[in-house]
């Protein structure tokens, strides 16, 4: 994945084949030569509710999550399942400001995750 338009490519063959995704709609996404940006909506085959966007860079050969926020709410789209984000709102916690919303008032450290690991969490939690 060296350049942008290829990472947007591949997130969507991901949403295509996930055995997680009922059915997705790409909201908005752009890209320039060295990054880009996606946001999606989702229903998964269990019914819940999925919203996630990331801004990413490409550099030498990679793609590297800067910014996103994804999250999981139920079908109803009344309660949360879980968010990760990058809002640097919990300064206290390791892995600043990475970190992932467990229901509505738990918050943990969670690595950056891009879309594409996203879709992988939710393959194997759906």
């Amino acid at each position: 994945m060296s350049d942008p338009l290829t990472y947007l490519a591949e997130i969507e063959l991901v949403l295509v084949s996930s055995p997680a995704i009922a059915e997705y709609q790409v909201v908005r996404s752009w890209t320039h030569a060295d990054d880009g940006y996606i946001r999606i909506q989702a229903r998964l085959t269990n019914g819940d509710f999925i919203e996630a966007a990331e801004y990413f860079v490409c550099q030498q050969d990679a793609v590297r999550t800067i910014d996103y926020h994804h999250q999981w709410m139920d079908r109803d789209k009344i309660t949360l399942r879980r968010r990760w984000d990058s809002t640097p709102h919990h300064p206290e916690l390791e892995n600043f400001p990475f970190h992932v919303h467990l229901e509505a008032s738990t918050v943990i450290p969670g690595p950056p995750m891009s879309l594409m690991a996203l879709l992988e969490v939710l393959a194997g939690d759906v």
